[in-house]
């Protein structure tokens, strides 16, 4: 009887073990690479980016928008950054090597940031520019078959242009656990905002089986799910039936490869073309996130996000002693502020405000308010940091 009890004892012993090796290796950051799409033009953002890539783009005051993904990954241990540029990057450029290398107390141990811009290779292939997401990952594909690559397992696949806090690495090992070949991150939202999203159906084990971009009537019906399945209260589920890709994926790094390369060589974009016609072959999972995020791609979403940023209480906060927010230093004095009442409001470095009235505002860096001034609300007042 002592010796049945010591093996089974023993044999418990073996399996906690086993599930804590198990649970290190899927929270394993070491084997994850993170790629930051820069975007395309951003037209809609005009003329914000008149100067600059949509990355670029200031946002509360004192960061932009790249700081998003670039403090989500370092504070969710992933330091193997890409970041992908090809329009009016010098601004976005200047940026990350001013907030993001060694000298500035960020450390990234055996790790990189290294920006990667269109750039011309031989061949008349090679003289494109990027055509879309999954084309400008393509076009850098070698470097996941160098030595830096070689313990990498998966590929987290980041925007440049969205609000949000993320522990990726919850991603990450929901991704693994389940093992998925391609996961994506979804938002649950209501039906009053569902048309504006590109929808996916899932089955009850949460595969993706269904995309829909933007439905209406009948065709938006037909995407309801049941979103208790990835883990939403079910009172909640019930007032949010829809769930909306939010372009933030993971591949497992050698089905990319296989899907960039020979099962789609001439697709050129994740989310309307590679992953749609994935989810017919292998397993593509939802993730769900719900908390605050927002995509930051119209002058309207740019102005209506900065000014939520001033809401008691606001939804999203760039305050977080646990999970800060990033940006470069820029070595400007503190706000000076003469005689003014300021009502919910962001001032950032660096202001001059002399005998004015500011409420439910953004006040950029550098920016000087003059006597007699008024900034109520729905007013928003932004620099232009450097060019």
């Amino acid at each position: 009887m002592s010796v049945a009890t010591t093996d089974a004892a023993t044999a418990a012993a073996a399996a906690v073990g086993a599930s804590e090796d198990a649970e290190r290796e899927a929270r394993d950051a070491r084997t994850v690479v993170a790629v930051i799409l820069g975007g395309g033009a951003g037209t809609r953002l005009f003329p914000l980016t008149k100067r600059r890539a949509k990355p670029a783009v200031p946002i509360g005051g004192a960061y932009r928008l790249i700081d998003v993904p670039m403090s989500n990954c370092i504070n969710s241990g992933i330091n193997k950054v890409y970041i992908l540029t090809q329009f009016n990057s010098a601004s976005l450029n200047r940026h990350l090597s001013r907030a993001y290398n060694f000298s500035n107390g960020i450390s990234f141990g055996d790790g990189f940031v290294e920006v990667l811009a269109a750039t011309q290779t031989p061949g008349s292939e090679g003289k494109r520019w990027f055509q879309g997401t999954a084309d400008a990952v393509r076009q850098f594909d070698w470097l996941f078959d160098d030595a830096k690559a070689k313990d990498i397992d998966d590929v987290l696949i980041l925007s440049g242009d969205h609000l949000y806090r993320m522990d990726y690495m919850d991603f990450v090992q929901s991704h693994r656990q389940r093992g998925a070949d391609i996961s994506i991150c979804c938002l649950p939202i209501d039906e009053s905002r569902a048309s504006d999203f590109g929808l996916m159906k899932i089955d009850n084990t949460g595969r993706v089986i269904a995309f829909s971009e933007k439905p209406k009537g009948d065709d938006l019906k037909a995407m309801q799910v049941d979103t208790t399945v990835l883990g939403l209260p079910q009172e909640e589920a019930e007032k949010k039936p829809y769930i909306a890709s939010m372009g933030v994926y993971i591949f497992k790094k050698e089905i990319l490869l296989n899907l960039l390369r020979w099962r789609f060589p001439t697709a050129n974009d994740f989310g309307s073309e590679i992953i749609p016609a994935s989810a017919k072959e292998i397993n593509v999972k939802a993730f769900l996130f719900n908390d605050y995020w927002e995509d930051i791609g119209t002058i309207k979403s740019f102005f209506e996000a900065n000014l939520a940023l001033t809401e008691q209480p606001p939804r999203f906060s760039f305050y977080d002693a646990n999970k800060p927010m990033y940006t470069s230093r820029r070595n400007l004095p503190p706000s000076l502020v003469d005689n003014s009442k300021i009502t919910d409001s962001i001032i950032s470095h660096g202001c001059f405000l002399d005998k004015c009235r500011i409420e439910h505002s953004v006040v950029g860096i550098r920016s000087r308010i003059g006597s007699n001034v008024h900034l109520k609300v729905r007013s928003f007042n932004f620099s232009l940091l450097e060019a």
